[in-house]
């Protein structure tokens, strides 16, 4: 079915079987994929859109060239969701997303001014700590 390992396919089938995820559940659409690759990622449709409609969770993947291996990876990637979903816990992936949200979201204006206040008693603690003949 796919161009992998034949355990790596038979594995990922058992793992289908155990979460209880059919092969008519899936939906699956290609679409064109974006970013590097070349005149081949551009004419062809490499990127695999995979639903899995009685849940509702998708997945998008085209971290490869080939359409059939993105088949396969989309495959595991929906699993992992899945699988985090029934477990009841964030998967690892997700809190790590959830941690470079949160790094990147703006300072609130009291959270600035508590900063820059910090880092001025810093420096006056620092200047303190100054020999005597250094000062100009």
């Amino acid at each position: 079915m796919f161009p992998i390992n034949p355990t790596k396919e038979k594995a990922l089938i058992e793992r289908m079987e155990r979460l209880g995820v059919r092969e008519q559940d899936l939906e699956e659409s290609f679409v064109a994929s974006s970013g590097p690759g070349g005149q081949h990622v551009n004419r062809a449709a490499t990127c695999v859109l995979l639903v899995h409609r009685p849940s509702g969770i998708s997945v998008r993947c085209q971290q490869e060239r080939s359409q059939a291996l993105n088949r396969f990876l989309a495959r595991r990637l929906l699993l992992d969701k899945i699988e985090a979903r029934i477990l009841g816990r964030q998967s690892e992936e997700a809190q790590r997303v959830a941690k470079l949200r949160r790094q990147k979201r703006r300072r609130s204006r009291r959270a600035r001014e508590k900063m820059l206040r910090d880092k001025h008693l810093h420096s006056a603690k620092k200047a303190l700590r100054r020999s005597a003949g250094l000062e100009d």
